[in-house]
């Protein structure tokens, strides 16, 4: 077995991993940057808002930029614009400061998955491609067990400009691994057809017009956002100030999340493997268990009980697993040329969905606690309950799309076989 291909994965992989060290920094040190910036929790849900907001508003521009330029260039770039991201927010004291950091981050974070993403069909045969690609997605939230245990104990003890330094080495670090080891294809180091704008242009609407892709971007949108939110920036303050569990507990909860995903991942990629016609019932699938779990979790009288707390983190550890599927839908109904701008249109909506869920929690906390951050379990779960419209609306959007996809796959069918009768005649 030939080894070229899975060091080039790897050292994607470790890129990626580091991205979402970023990503879920803000998270882990949500409580510190409260007292750190004096702000309430609508204030520091706008650093994860505007940095989810930019990672999505740049989805698509990267998806183009990445069928023109390759992996490797966008890799480097976005592995140096969060690890500056990192540097501000290890210096500043002002609330100015800290939003441009998480902009930096977040746009550093946009450049990063897709590119990874692109490099397993360009490496591997298709038959193995769905089970990397979750690998890719699962390993990569390794990140946030980096955030969610070593960062944290940095930040308890060493403090907030060493911690932040710390996670701005680490991604430098890993850029280094990846100029070196990174290829865009077999053939070439650094890759990327010369394809006008026009012309990727045409390629975007073609995506996007295809119902498939936005199945795909449905299918991200409803499995992945409610652990995004909880990991990203209301998990810990849910389960230390809602709660009442210690830090050192939550970051044990936050790695039985990462974990679950690690572990159902494989399995979700056979399953989507072997049966790609069942693909949606997979995601309502875990959209029922996420929401099932929450359900259970906001209904119990007073705070609940461990291994209740226990069993939500696991349901949300399928959405990571399950929103990955979302990317095999941009693959099947696309041609390698345009696969970049499809999973760029995709990746749009679970991060659309988690920015809008963030703050929409944090506002709610904030009309409850008068802005302040004194929280009780029963603002955490009027806040929480949101979540629940969240999910409706996509899998409304499943729904339809999926609709629509049939019908178009099956017209294509139809115009398939009257050409072939055509030519046979």
């Amino acid at each position: 077995m030939a080894l070229r291909p899975w060091a080039v994965w790897a050292a994607g992989l470790a890129a990626y991993t580091v991205a979402v060290l970023h990503r879920s920094s803000i998270g882990v040190a949500g409580l510190d940057a409260q007292e750190r910036f004096g702000v309430g929790a609508s204030a520091l849900a706008v650093f994860a808002v505007l940095q989810l907001l930019v990672y999505a508003a740049l989805q698509i521009p990267v998806g183009l930029l990445l069928d023109r330029f390759g992996s490797l260039r966008l890799v480097l770039a976005g592995a140096a614009v969060m690890a500056s991201g990192q540097v501000l927010m290890a210096f500043t004291d002002g609330l100015g400061g800290a939003i441009l950091a998480r902009v930096l981050v977040g746009a550093g974070d946009a450049m990063t998955f897709i590119s990874v993403l692109r490099l397993v069909p360009r490496w591997f045969p298709a038959r193995r491609v769905p089970v990397l690609t979750q690998l890719t997605g699962i390993i990569g939230q390794l990140g946030q067990v980096l955030s969610a245990v070593p960062m944290a104990a940095v930040l308890a003890g060493a403090g907030w400009t060493t911690a932040f330094l710390g996670a701005a080495g680490v991604g430098v670090f890993t850029a280094i691994v990846a100029l070196a080891a990174l290829r865009d294809t077999p053939e070439r180091r650094i890759s990327g057809a010369s394809v006008s704008w026009q012309q990727l242009g045409v390629d975007l609407g073609s995506s996007w017009r295809h119902p498939g892709t936005r199945l795909g971007l449905w299918a991200h949108f409803t499995t992945q956002f409610t652990g995004t939110v909880f990991a990203l920036m209301w998990g810990v303050p849910f389960l230390v100030a809602g709660q009442g569990l210690s830090r050192a507990t939550a970051g044990v909860l936050l790695t039985v999340f990462v974990v679950t995903g690690m572990l159902a991942g494989p399995v979700l990629g056979m399953l989507t493997q072997r049966h790609p016609l069942r693909r949606s019932w997979l995601v309502l699938g875990i959209v029922a268990i996420n929401m099932t779990a929450w359900a259970v979790v906001i209904a119990w009288p007073g705070r609940a009980p461990l291994p209740l707390l226990v069993a939500l983190v696991i349901a949300l550890g399928l959405g990571g697993p399950g929103s990955m599927i979302g990317f095999d839908f941009a693959r099947s109904f696309n041609p390698p040329s345009r696969l970049g701008t499809a999973t760029g249109v995709v990746n749009v909506g679970g991060f659309v969905a988690s920015l809008v869920t963030i703050e929409l929690i944090g506002l709610i906390l904030d009309y409850r606690t008068g802005g302040g951050n004194d929280y009780h379990i029963d603002d955490f779960r009027v806040a929480m309950s949101v979540q629940f419209l969240v999910a409706a609306a996509g899998v409304a959007g499943i729904l339809r799309t999926r609709r629509l996809t049939r019908r178009h796959v099956a017209a294509e069918s139809a115009g398939l076989a009257t050409a072939l009768e055509v030519k046979a005649s």
